[in-house]
């Protein structure tokens, strides 16, 4: 599938670099196999994408199954499938080396008698506590993590970043084998000290980056869709990681989760070198601001500028009108800021529904796990399937809604054609009616005699340019009105997903926790619409940087819900009323949806500033 350079930067925000050239010349950015990596790699001039198959002749199916999109959905799932794989299991590590600190000290007196000599009070305390240790350090170097694997991307391109975020999470499992070995404190104290291993490659990294690749091996009309399935098979690979770890631990021991983990990394990385196209991080950084023929190129950030990159997309974005006005735009601003408070809404509900089935309805460890499977796998069935089919069908809905509006305002308003030649002035008809005639605005020259129409050869080409040049702006005004239906579905799937869960605070019966997890899912396209919106909202050299901002958006919102809603829920436990936990989402995900409708994308004919640039910007905001 071909594209040109201009398509493949958002064509709702151009940059004045790009925006003088009427005609540019057609180069291509290579999507290699790894076979042919070395001779692409010092190619990275080019901007469109090659494919095997001939533009006359259909792909044969190896071609259409085996192509780079599948093949990222594919290393979504199966590294998605390494890391949760020892998720289950880990938890019953840290039981075992809890009860076996605890019978060690003297003061405590060996267990005796029938039953599991774990199962007292201070040891589930302490199992809770080295768990949510564990969660805390988890979280705090993987929001490094982002940090760390988008300076990868810019330095070594996203696949040598992807082999490395899949690598170094294999020699932390295998560390933790040694920590499993060891048991008791030197156990506990080996586990939780290799987390700051995922600083360097972790769950969050590989995320981004695959997300990254998956940015640039379709056009930009399809990156939300495909950011919907590949967010979809990493809910599949997960919830198959919780249910395949969890029966390898109970049949063949509790060390066995972890070896098993440790080899699927080691496939993940084979994986991800073989089968991931070739992308050159140059292609990424300077697509926009390509080096001229007569100067050398743009500086580059370096440093720690480079390395805090992302957070500069958050700042408001400095746009010049076609006025020549320039002004500060906050879509991106208003887009992260209603993110925030959707994951702060949403992400605490999987725990909630745990904690309140547990404490209500008394759901056992089974039950809580048919619970938390079921809503993984559909949550990826819709992702998977009916994701892509809800944005294609609503972005024809819009671009049709768009085409009616320009109809109706060319029927209302349709001025009178006139085209110049060497000395004479053509109009389309000679009026015949006396309706049809202009109020008299003065006496015609001699000279310019009204005509009938002529054919010519200067009045055909004008008719050609102008022709052009209408096909070309309706067709960015229908493209503009398909990425609209990405923000209005993020915006309403805010307000589902808070419906939902508030609805749960009406369950009476242990089935209607079932009843809400199936219906959560169809509110979960938030994500993935969310990364299609700030991707067309940022040019293509701020991509990577701009999933990773939208990425640790999601990841501090995370951690802030787990302390919010669970301070909320215990106090108003204390008090007999945790239900209403339920309706404060609810209300905060309202907030997101209200926030979200202060965020727009910048005018069609609008183009970037450079920060550099030393226009002042107006008080007005856009």
């Amino acid at each position: 599938m071909a594209e040109s350079a201009a398509d493949e930067r958002t064509p709702l925000l151009s940059t004045p670099e790009l925006s003088t050239q009427t005609t540019p010349a057609p180069t291509t950015k290579t999507l290699a196999s790894p076979a042919s990596s070395a001779s692409s790699s010092t190619d990275t001039s080019h901007d469109t994408f090659k494919t095997s198959a001939s533009p006359t002749s259909p792909p044969g199916w190896f071609a259409s199954t085996w192509s780079p999109a599948n093949r990222v959905l594919l290393a979504g799932f199966l590294i998605s499938l390494s890391f949760s794989f020892t998720q289950v299991s880990i938890f019953y590590v840290f039981r075992l080396m809890v009860c076996d600190v605890y019978y060690s000290n003297p003061a405590h007196t060996p267990f005796t008698g029938p039953g599991d000599r774990c199962s007292i009070n201070e040891i589930a305390a302490g199992t809770a506590t080295q768990f949510s240790i564990l969660g805390i350090s988890t979280t705090f170097c993987g929001t490094w993590n982002l940090f760390v694997s988008g300076h990868q991307v810019k330095q070594w391109g996203p696949r040598a970043a992807l082999v490395i975020q899949t690598f170094v999470p294999a020699l932390r499992v295998l560390t933790q084998i040694v920590g499993v070995y060891a048991g008791g404190q030197t156990g506990i104290w080996i586990i939780q000290i290799t987390q700051i291993i995922t600083i360097l490659g972790g769950p969050a990294g590989y995320i981004l980056v695959v997300n990254t690749i998956a940015g640039e091996v379709v056009p930009p009309i399809q990156r939300t869709a495909l950011f919907g399935q590949l967010q979809g098979c990493i809910m599949l690979g997960v919830a198959t990681g919780y249910l395949m770890g969890g029966i390898v631990g109970d049949t063949f021991g509790i060390v066995r989760p972890f070896q098993v983990a440790f080899f699927l990394f080691l496939m993940s990385s084979c994986f991800a070198l073989v089968a991931m196209p070739y992308i050159s991080p140059e292609s990424l950084a300077n697509s926009s601001k390509a080096p001229s023929s007569t100067g050398p190129a743009p500086p580059r950030a370096s440093g720690l500028a480079a390395f805090f990159q992302p957070l500069r997309v958050l700042w408001p974005q400095r746009i010049r009108l076609n006025t020549g006005r320039v002004v500060s735009h906050f879509g991106v601003f208003f887009l992260c800021a209603g993110v925030f408070l959707g994951v702060l809404a949403t992400g605490y509900a999987p725990v909630l529904l745990q904690m309140y089935a547990t404490a209500t309805f008394d759901f056992n460890q089974a039950n809580n796990g048919w619970l938390m499977s079921g809503n993984s796998f559909m949550r990826a069935i819709f992702l998977i399937f009916l994701f892509p089919r809800v944005i294609d069908v609503g972005r024809a809905w819009f671009t049709r809604l768009a085409q009616q509006e320009r109809s109706l305002l060319s029927i209302t308003k349709k001025p009178a054609r006139r085209t110049r030649t060497t000395s004479h002035i053509i109009v389309d008809d000679i009026p015949t009616e006396p309706a049809q005639f202009d109020a008299p605005t003065g006496t015609q020259l001699e000279e310019e005699p009204l005509l009938v129409r002529v054919p010519t050869t200067e009045r055909h080409l004008d008719e050609g340019h102008s022709s052009g040049d209408d096909s070309e702006d309706t067709a960015t005004e229908d493209e503009k009105a398909a990425y609209a239906f990405d923000l209005f579905f993020l915006r309403w799937s805010l307000l589902v997903d808070g419906v939902i869960t508030a609805g749960a605070a009406l369950a009476t019966q242990g089935w209607h926790m079932y009843l809400v997890t199936l219906l959560l899912p169809f509110g979960s396209g938030s994500a993935p619409a969310a990364k299609g919106v700030i991707t067309s909202m940022c040019p293509q050299s701020q991509r990577t940087d701009a999933l990773n901002a939208i990425t640790l958006v999601e990841n501090i919102a995370r951690l802030a819900t787990l302390g919010l809603f669970g301070f909320v829920f215990s106090a108003l436990a204390a008090v007999g009323r945790s239900h209403l936990t339920f309706y404060c989402n609810g209300a905060v995900a309202i907030v997101a949806m209200l926030v979200l409708m202060l965020s727009h994308f910048p005018p069609l004919d609008s183009e970037l500033v450079d920060d550099d640039a030393e226009d002042e910007v107006d008080d007005d905001e856009e």
